[in-house]
């Protein structure tokens, strides 16, 4: 018969063994250790590679070079300021030089185009920096300016001149534009006197257009500027500047604009609109 011997560790020896354990909070560092290690090699790696980069983010940090293009031809300039103006006969083309102010005033001194035509006389300031070379040797009075790096002054060089030749042209022929009145009742007409505005000048005379208000809509016609009406869907507004024109042309669209469902509006110069499908409700 074989007898068991159960050894039951007193509390002094269980405190023993206890000391000797560590707490494990204690041994959390040790557990993280190599984690840790291993976050430390990866960012050591991570900074040599960066250093060894260098020559590819150099580029980055370099000044910028030259913009380049994707055209390679040479860029081409508009041509219209140095193009030399026409001027037909019967039509007198005279500059009128500035008068010389003094040394502290701010304000430039234009001098002043003076054009006579048939039709009528304009006059236009042009800026102090564009030149009027009259040369006989020339085909026609030709523009420059003083800075041809300057961007206002490229700018003004083509506008200077293109409002020159509309000048020209205005005394000479003429300006005009076609008013087409299109809708069910849509007409105009020439009256001399107006009920509902007051004239501006002596003979002044008024278009009344009827395009569906209840009420009578009469403009009164610049001064130069003369109407007519071929037909009673048409207008003709003539005049020797065409910005006048072309301004009041405008102003008369205004009250029934072409709409894109039915057509129907007043049209300037053979103007067009895409028709769009009905809408769906």
């Amino acid at each position: 018969m074989i007898d068991y011997v159960i050894a039951i560790p007193t509390p002094m020896a269980c405190a023993k063994k206890l000391s000797h354990r560590q707490h494990p909070v204690q041994n959390s560092g040790k557990m993280f250790t190599p984690v840790r290690r291993r976050a430390q090699r990866i960012a050591t790696g991570s900074i040599e590679a960066s250093q060894s980069n260098n020559g590819f983010l150099s580029p980055i940090l370099r000044a910028p070079g030259p913009c380049r293009t994707f055209a390679s031809t040479s860029p081409c300039q508009s041509k219209i300021g140095s193009a030399p103006l026409s001027v037909p006969p019967g039509v007198t083309f005279k500059v009128t030089k500035p008068p010389v102010k003094g040394k502290g005033s701010r304000i430039q001194p234009m001098s002043t185009v003076h054009i006579k035509g048939p039709l009528g006389e304009l006059s236009m300031a042009v800026p102090s920096y564009v030149n009027i070379d009259q040369d006989p040797s020339l085909s026609g009075p030709t523009l420059s300016v003083q800075d041809t790096t300057d961007a206002k002054q490229k700018a003004m060089w083509g506008t200077t001149r293109a409002y020159l030749q509309n000048h020209i042209l205005g005394v000479s022929e003429g300006h005009s534009a076609i008013l087409s009145f299109v809708g069910v009742g849509y007409r105009s007409s020439i009256e001399t006197e107006a009920t509902t505005v007051q004239p501006e000048y002596p003979g002044q005379k008024f278009v009344n257009l009827k395009v569906g208000y209840s009420h009578p809509i009469e403009l009164g016609l610049p001064k130069g500027v003369t109407a007519s009406t071929p037909q009673p869907t048409r207008l003709l507004i003539e005049g020797p500047e065409k910005e006048v024109v072309m301004q009041f042309a405008a102003k008369i669209r205004m009250w029934r604009k072409p709409e894109p469902y039915k057509g129907k509006g007043i049209f300037v110069n053979g103007e067009t609109i895409k028709l769009k499908n009905k809408r769906n409700k």
